[in-house]
């Protein structure tokens, strides 16, 4: 198989996300949360695998035509930010305003922050809250915390995205990533658990998407604060 194959297969990988995005709207606009959720886990591991395809493959220089980092862009929007704040919205977990004012918030300042060229930092981390609205929401389904609470973690990792705090990217960014890519992979497993069980309270994947999100969410804010020894 020839270089420009391989990097065409990568692209069209990729864009089985924008498939697993249909699948996920429909099933929430069904209100099967569960099966929306499972859908939208599928989709995080393709992105998460097709980006070091896509570097190893090369796709910028052996197949240019295609822009995978546009496409990568719009999928993105549909699994991490729109698809998820439907599913807030429709749920019922926000009532009244809350719920118009997340589905606002999160919609608005998630595609200001995609198209900011400043997002990522010198070690391939994130400034700001990277809006993945799709792992903050599956958490959310999972534990239901009381609404007003959940308003205010809407509204403040919104706030955090414009700022110059740093979210790690569990495989890009090489800080600590014998500890973050682990706990990411054990999010992934317990996100996927969590849904099929269909958010079953008391259920061990509860506890274990609580701790692996906490993680996620400080571990670059750590970093920050113990900066790295030269």
């Amino acid at each position: 198989m020839t270089p420009p194959i391989k990097a065409l297969l990568v692209h069209l990988f990729t864009a089985t996300g924008a498939v697993l995005s249909m699948l996920a709207m429909l099933a929430a606009a069904e209100g099967k949360w569960s099966m929306m959720f499972l859908w939208l886990v599928v989709a995080l591991v393709v992105d998460g695998i097709d980006g070091p395809m896509a570097r190893r493959y090369h796709v910028k220089t052996q197949w240019p035509t295609y822009d995978g980092v546009l496409l990568d862009l719009i999928i993105d929007y549909l699994t991490y930010v729109f698809i998820p704040a439907f599913a807030l919205f429709q749920s019922g977990l926000l009532p009244g305003w809350t719920g118009w004012l997340a589905i606002i918030v999160i919609t608005y300042a998630s595609a200001i922050y995609f198209v900011d060229t400043r997002m990522k930092t010198k070690d391939n981390s994130f400034a700001g809250f990277p809006a993945c609205w799709n792992m903050v929401v599956l958490v959310l389904f999972a534990l239901e915390p009381n609404f007003y609470l959940i308003t205010a973690i809407i509204v403040v990792l919104a706030a955090t995205m414009f700022t110059n705090l740093k979210f790690i990217h569990p495989v890009r960014t090489e800080r600590w990533r014998s500890v973050s890519l682990p706990m990411a992979l054990a999010w992934t497993g317990f996100a996927g658990w969590s849904a099929w069980l269909d958010f079953a309270s008391g259920s061990l994947a509860h506890w274990g998407l609580a701790v692996t999100s906490i993680y996620l969410l400080v571990a670059g804010v750590a970093q920050q604060v113990l900066p790295e020894r030269e």
